[in-house]
């Protein structure tokens, strides 16, 4: 009988927000100050009646939870210091440590809506402690629609950022850094489906994008990073068994750690059955989840209901 792999099993669900239940697109990263590893994620008002259309989605802060056991256990630390104005939105963070500092690049909606229209935007954000963040500017991208930011670093030390583009039928767009600061858009790399949320990473020699497709998380695989090949399996396109893991997969992190590599992803628990289109809080709420990726014949998969054995490394 094989040993099971290091670390401790992680509850399912993972976490869920104690303020709104609406905790979505998670990123996960190592807080050096505090020796701990930060959760940021979007909120949404699940929990708030009679908001009129899809106002509940709209008019959040950014949620932080905080983990001393390597990612398994999750405790609530409140929300972002970010300061845009009154009654802003605060979508999809990506988070990134870099020097001595740490660099957030957020989707930002100037107002509250009740439909899907209007602009929104990429804003750049530095902090000194994951906690206080100070905006430093707004990036000029292919248009006014733009959501779902995800930084990469590249060999030669610039960064290269990915994001939704939702004018053109929700493709995924680039832009390039030399230095974090000034960016340079660069046009269209995925078009062949609509989709959002992508991330970014390298593994196995290659890198990967793992992109929601609201029928779980569309894969593509690239040895450059502007051509992308799709993987025909989806990840987590088949709802799992396991506590409030019992639907599709959404918009998702992944943390290399090592030789390993950990899927963050929310789920709407409550979307079962002849009640999964009704719009009530127990459609709305939302639960994070993790799941270990592995590597086999060139393809990513994840297996949800296998435990999920979590040891995050910070340094």
């Amino acid at each position: 009988m094989n040993n099971p792999p290091s670390g401790v099993i992680a509850p399912k669900p993972l976490f869920r927000d104690p303020v709104f239940d609406g905790a979505a697109d998670p990123v996960v990263v190592w807080n050096q100050q505090e020796k701990q590893w930060f959760l940021f994620y979007t909120n949404r008002r699940a929990n708030v009646p009679d908001l009129p259309g899809v106002s509940w989605v709209y008019g959040t802060p950014i949620g932080i939870a905080a983990s001393s056991d390597g990612g398994a256990t999750w405790q609530y630390r409140g929300t972002a210091g970010i300061d845009l104005g009154e009654a802003p939105t605060y979508w999809a963070p990506d988070v990134i440590a870099h020097d001595d500092g740490y660099h957030m690049f957020l989707t930002y909606v100037p107002q509250i809506r009740t439909d899907w229209s209007g602009e929104r935007r990429i804003v750049h954000l530095t902090s000194s402690d994951l906690l206080q963040w100070e905006y430093h500017s707004t990036l000029a991208l292919s248009s006014d629609k733009v959501i779902d930011a995800a930084v990469l670093r590249l060999p030669d030390g610039a960064w290269r950022l990915y994001y939704n583009n939702e004018v053109d039928n929700k493709s995924i767009y680039y832009a390039d850094s030399p230095d974090l600061f000034t960016w340079q858009d660069g046009g269209k790399v995925v078009g062949d489906r609509q989709g959002e949320g992508p991330k970014v990473f390298y593994w196995f020699g290659r890198y990967w994008m793992i992109v929601d497709l609201w029928q779980g998380l569309g894969v593509y695989h690239s040895t450059d990073t502007l051509h992308w090949t799709p993987q025909e399996r989806k990840l987590l396109d088949t709802p799992g068994s396991g506590p409030e893991d019992g639907t599709k997969g959404h918009h998702a992190d992944v943390v290399v750690n090592g030789d390993r590599a950990y899927l963050f992803y929310f789920t709407h628990p409550g979307r079962l059955g002849p009640d999964a289109d009704r719009d009530t809080y127990e459609q709305r709420r939302t639960s994070l989840q993790v799941v270990e990726l592995t590597y086999q014949e060139g393809e990513l998969h994840a297996d949800r209901d296998q435990p999920t054995y979590i040891a995050l490394k910070g340094g």
